[in-house]
């Protein structure tokens, strides 16, 4: 049985090509604005089960948030129809609903009336949201005081006390303290154990790894994926690659990661600032951070186990990591540090020249620094590549920050970071 069932829908804005500021203008032009038409949604078909977590995956502009707008009722589609099957509570923005002169207790009511609730009702869980939204000293304050961190916990909070059929949430989930992020999954996976239906936006794939049943791929409008969750994260950053490849796109960073800093200068005085973080692929270019002007990074390649240029490789797979340098005339030796992030900056690995497992290096004029890993043991996900260069008395005189990255598919069913040869027995 279909708890949403989404039947050929389509979303058209109206987007103004000029505005009219006076009334001269508008007297002119007999009130009408030049304007173009945008699809924001195209012919969109999808089944969404009773009891699943669904999530919707896209770049910004894709028209996830359009779509679960249409669900919600708060846009109605230019053609299609929308079927929704039970009482629905969403949760699409900070402090979506709330009206900001009126207090945090009075938002509550005016919430919970908007979701079909009587006062007797909402004053049967009213205990239970201020609790979960960890806001009692506050509850009686005007929320246009509140953070926005506290407009999301309030509203989130509305949302799973008032026992829905049907939950969407719209980029919410990473409100708060990480204790309170904890609660918001367990919120989650407890509706997920009730039977309950949920549709999640996210641009977060380990999201859709942990809690998503199923997920759907939005690219421009068009529906491009939709069934298991593993395959939806393919889908989705293939088209991360193949919009990195169009230089007329500008590329999103995944795992929704925030904007990098302007470029910076070495400062010996304290770390670089470094650049904004885009998902470079193949055959990359970029700035380094140095002391002197004696070594230039050419290009950062990454090959697969046939020595082929590729920007992915599968789990379990070798991969060789190249840093072509040129303008070289140091003549000591030097500790080559190859580290590995997460899009999030995580440091994933790095090694360290004191463990002796690493030789030291000796750089001619021009040359290549390789990296082989013998078997990638990361799971799905995009990850970023940097390379130090220290001398004896272990001092950075080189460093090029994590602007190249390379992806891994996941071929198994495992999930989570990095991929563990498990062999269970009984004793």
């Amino acid at each position: 049985m279909n708890s949403v069932s989404i039947q050929g829908v389509s979303k058209r804005f109206r987007l103004p090509d000029q505005r009219f500021n006076s009334l001269k203008e508008r007297v002119l032009h007999f009130g009408k604005v030049p304007y173009h038409e945008f699809w924001a949604l195209k012919d969109i078909d999808l089944e969404i089960s009773e009891g699943t977590t669904t999530g919707l995956l896209g770049r910004n502009g894709s028209g996830k948030s359009t779509l679960l707008k249409c669900i919600a009722g708060i846009l109605q589609p230019t053609s299609g129809q929308i079927v929704v099957k039970g009482r629905l509570a969403s949760m699409l923005e900070l402090g979506s609903g709330f009206h900001p002169d009126l207090s945090g207790r009075d938002n509550v009511y005016l919430n919970g009336s908007l979701l079909g609730f009587s006062k007797k009702d909402i004053d049967k869980r009213f205990d239970s949201i201020v609790e979960f939204a960890e806001l009692s000293e506050f509850i009686d304050s005007q929320v246009k005081h509140y953070s926005s961190g506290m407009y999301a916990r309030l509203g989130f909070a509305v949302a799973v006390n008032v026992d829905p059929d049907i939950l969407l949430v719209d980029e919410v989930l990473a409100v708060g303290d990480e204790a309170f992020q904890n609660k918001c999954m367990d919120r989650i996976k407890q509706f997920q154990r009730e039977g309950r239906t949920i549709v999640l936006v996210t641009h977060g794939t380990d999201q859709v790894r942990q809690i998503c049943d199923y997920a759907a791929v939005l690219s421009k409008g068009d529906l491009v994926y939709s069934g298991d969750s593993l395959e939806s994260i393919r889908s989705y950053r293939d088209i991360l690659v193949t919009d990195a490849n169009d230089d007329s796109v500008h590329l999103e960073v995944a795992e929704n990661e925030p904007e990098g800093e302007p470029l910076g200068v070495w400062d010996e005085k304290s770390n670089p600032k470094y650049g904004e973080d885009l998902l470079n692929v193949g055959v990359s270019k970029g700035s380094e951070f140095y002391k002197d002007r004696t070594i230039e990074i050419v290009s950062v390649t990454f090959r697969d186990k046939l020595g082929v240029v590729c920007n992915s490789v599968m789990t379990a797979e070798p991969l060789i990591v190249e840093f072509e340098y040129k303008s070289c005339n140091i003549d000591e030796e030097l500790f080559a540090v190859f580290s590995i992030y997460s899009v999030r900056g995580e440091i994933i690995f790095r090694n360290f020249f004191q463990d002796g497992l690493y030789s030291n290096i000796k750089l001619s004029q021009n040359g290549t620094i390789k990296f082989n890993i013998d078997q990638v043991p990361l799971l799905d996900g995009t990850f970023k590549v940097s390379l130090e260069l220290l001398n004896r008395e272990n001092q950075v005189i080189f460093q090029r920050d994590s602007l190249d990255s390379f992806s891994v598919t996941n071929p198994t069913k495992n999930v989570g970071l990095v991929n563990l040869q498990i062999k269970p027995s009984v004793e």
